[in-house]
């Protein structure tokens, strides 16, 4: 097939470019050197020694979004191996010691050859792709060789090629997989009205993942310090309006640029404010700090029991891993990235009931459209927008609302992890 020769084409350009690339570009030169020789380095890494899941993800938000599978999967299969593959360097490099998977790796270029000896080395007997990873010549393999291949939590366009009259392609493509579990019902009526019926609308395994975290909450004793010593209260059903405590995640310079003035702002002037950088590295956190003009405290400098001055205003993390935990604290979060390429986490903070607020940047992502359009998120554009936004969030009426509808869209859309699971049951393992 003409459109097959295309594809297969602009696989070995994209290949070409990303080693041009590598000479100038870090993320570029990891995902080359990631794959140098990698027949030999997993060939020697993986033996098939028993049944074999095989789960494919993009990058770290997909991870998220099979993580409770893989977790589940587990725990159920103990005597199955799991292979963990990933197309993204920065997903690979943070997760590839994960311990629930026997081998973690780079999913080779998407070619004729590399697909098959990719899975003559790793030989799953089941394979699940994740959200929107669609790579022709593997999914082709997978279907040549009858195995049962599955992809969860996805969500479709009208404008991908699937939906279109020239998209025969990548409709077979599509049919390699033996079921598909969509997000929402929207993107299953797009793939039922292209001919598709082994659809079920699951919803987002990340949504099985943040609730879970959030029973499991740990104590963080710098946070509950610094809160305790600021005169502020750790328990959000119990913060005023007056001592409100702002939980920023995951922000850039341009989202920072947004917060820091409540500092200054009287109305405000018992606000806390616990800020994690979504890069807390020194340069960044040198260019915030020269901004601040309240106190601040870093984490780094109390974590190990040191006494906290009082009168602290802003907690700098300054390092990673914290931020779900954090959310314990808050009684409203902010989620940087809006102002970028798109906001990052809002699961985790709704998760605590907390109603969120982040930059314009946020149509691409399902679950902060459902988090709006309920009442329970706000997209500010400028500094002007947010301070006016929480002076409404400090109506005990107002609050309330935003937080039940956060809460109210995870519980209506949890258990998508036990929806695959029970299908995976058919296999009878």
């Amino acid at each position: 097939m003409f459109t097959h020769v295309l594809y297969d084409l602009a696989i070995r350009l994209m290949r070409l470019a990303l080693r041009l690339a590598a000479v100038f570009h870090p993320k570029a030169r990891a995902w080359v050197a990631g794959r140098r020789n990698w027949r030999t380095h997993y060939k020697a890494a993986f033996r098939k020694s028993g049944k074999v899941l095989w789960v494919h993800v993009a990058s770290l938000g997909e991870f998220e979004q099979g993580r409770p599978i893989i977790e589940a999967f587990r725990e159920r299969h103990p005597d199955w191996q799991i292979v963990l593959s990933f197309f993204s360097p920065s997903g690979f490099a943070v997760r590839k010691n994960y311990p629930h998977a026997d081998f973690v790796c780079y999913l080779p270029a998407d070619t004729p050859r590399n697909a098959r000896d990719f899975l003559n080395i790793i030989q799953p007997d089941l394979v699940i792709f994740v959200k929107y990873e669609f790579w022709a010549n593997i999914l082709f393999e997978l279907k040549r060789r009858a195995t049962p291949t599955l992809l969860v939590s996805a969500l479709f366009r009208p404008g991908q090629p699937f939906f279109k009259w020239y998209g025969g392609f990548w409709r077979q493509i599509l049919r390699c997989f033996e079921h598909i579990f969509a997000q929402n019902e929207y993107a299953a009526r797009l793939l039922r009205q292209t001919g598709f019926d082994n659809i079920t609308v699951a919803g987002d395994t990340r949504i099985d993942r943040v609730l879970r975290l959030a029973e499991q909450v740990q104590k963080n004793a710098v946070a509950e310090r610094f809160l305790e010593d600021s005169g502020a209260t750790t328990q959000p059903p119990a913060v005023s309006a007056e001592s409100m405590t702002l939980i920023a995640g995951s922000t850039w310079p341009a989202d920072e640029a947004l917060l820091l003035p409540l500092l200054n702002d009287p109305a405000f002037a018992a606000l806390h404010i616990i800020i994690a950088p979504h890069e807390p590295s020194e340069k960044h956190l040198a260019q915030l700090t020269a901004q601040l003009t309240q106190p601040y405290l870093r984490y780094s400098a109390c974590a190990n029991g040191e006494a906290i001055p009082g009168s602290m205003r802003v907690l700098l993390i300054d390092n990673v891993g914290l931020l779900n935990n954090l959310y314990a604290y808050g009684r409203v979060a902010y989620i940087g990235g809006g102002f970028g390429k798109g906001i990052h986490n809002t699961l985790e903070p709704a998760a605590f009931g907390l109603p969120i607020l982040f930059g314009p940047k946020y149509e691409k992502f399902e679950e902060a459209r459902q988090f709006v359009a309920r009442g329970g998120a706000f997209p500010v554009h400028n500094a002007v927008e947010l301070a006016g936004t929480l002076r409404k969030l400090q109506d005990p009426e107002v609050y309330t609302e935003a937080s039940r509808a956060v809460k109210a869209f995870l519980e209506e859309n949890r258990g998508a992890t036990n929806t695959v699971l029970q299908y995976l049951e058919k296999f009878h393992f």
